[in-house]
């Protein structure tokens, strides 16, 4: 099976590679260890592509962004993949995958690939496998890979933190609400798109404005990329190439600098304490000869018995003495 996907997503079939998303977002332990060998394999056919991530809160037209940004790219035959990060309920683990509705002219497009993912309730809203899906999607030969965040919560840092370039949409707004966003997401970003033009014209101007001023009250970083304000319509298709050119430029100099090949090499080193921290957790959570310590632990948590962090400590003492050789 591993052997058959690889040789298929090299040829860039969207069918294989659907199948190896949906094997590595698996919880099955059997395919488990089938994900590890296929991600090994096509490891080093990665890294080839432009990773731009795209956040902003709800309601400010981030999928039909991306659509318009992925047609746009599709049309300069561009290969376009798109993993848009779907919010799941803890509680009921249920998720929304209506990417390809929300999306129905990039869908169908040859050059193109969408990919909903359950979030599974993650901080961030990042999908857990995201990253190694980047990988199969590069294997596969996409160019250009749009990681679309549910835009909540700690979700802009995650995404920051797997993607070359970070874009984030905003809403136009009367001025006041300028005050309450926050520092950190423009510090994060890389380029700030205020959208809706074609609905609020003079707001859009009038933000745009305002968060030009506001990135000139900024600390410049020498080793970064210059942060820049525009606005577009995407319902419109205006603006776009615009935006285009400045992630090329982006693009250019971030290469040239070595800043990009700096930033990859430290989310490499990321996702590397992060996934040791998950394998961890999930192999003291799910080791059965300790099961009812746990239990014992959580209900004196629970009960206010012990504190938090004195019970994760008993948790890891008694994992470690129980897998001493």
């Amino acid at each position: 099976m591993v052997d058959n996907l690889y040789k298929k997503i090299l040829l860039s079939d969207r069918l294989a590679l659907s199948k190896a998303i949906t094997l590595i977002e698996s919880t099955k332990l059997k395919d488990k260890d089938k994900s590890e060998k296929l991600i090994k394999k096509l490891y080093k056919k990665s890294g080839k592509s432009l990773r731009i991530g795209v956040s902003g809160p709800p309601g400010v037209g981030k999928s039909t962004f991306i659509e318009t940004l992925g047609i746009f790219l599709t049309n300069k035959n561009y290969k376009v993949a798109v993993l848009a990060v779907d919010p799941s309920s803890k509680k009921s683990g249920g998720s929304i995958l209506g990417d390809k509705t929300r999306m129905p002219e990039l869908s169908v497009k040859k050059n193109a690939f969408i990919r909903p993912s359950p979030s599974g309730g993650e901080l961030g809203g990042v999908a857990r496998r995201t990253r190694e899906s980047m990988i199969l999607v590069e294997a596969a030969g996409y160019e250009i890979i749009l990681i679309e965040t549910v835009g909540v919560g700690q979700s802009e840092t995650e995404v920051a933190e797997m993607v070359d370039i970070f874009l984030v949409l905003l809403q136009p707004s009367s001025g006041d609400e300028l005050q309450g966003i926050k520092k950190g997401i423009i510090e994060m970003a890389d380029l700030l798109v205020v959208n809706k033009e074609d609905e609020f014209k003079d707001e859009v101007l009038r933000t745009v404005a305002d968060y030009k001023n506001a990135l000139g009250l900024l600390k410049k970083n020498k080793n970064s990329l210059n942060k820049k304000v525009v606005k577009c319509s995407a319902l419109n298709n205006t603006g776009i190439d615009e935006i285009w050119k400045i992630i090329l430029n982006f693009k250019s100099l971030g290469n040239k600098k070595g800043w990009i090949k700096k930033k990859r090499s430290e989310q490499l080193i990321k996702w590397m304490w992060d996934d040791l921290q998950k394998s961890l957790f999930e192999k003291i959570k799910d080791n059965k000869k300790l099961v009812s310590e746990f239990d014992k632990l959580q209900k004196k948590v629970s009960k206010n018995i012990i504190s938090p962090t004195e019970a994760s400590k008993k948790i890891l003492h008694h994992y470690i003495k129980n897998n001493k050789s």
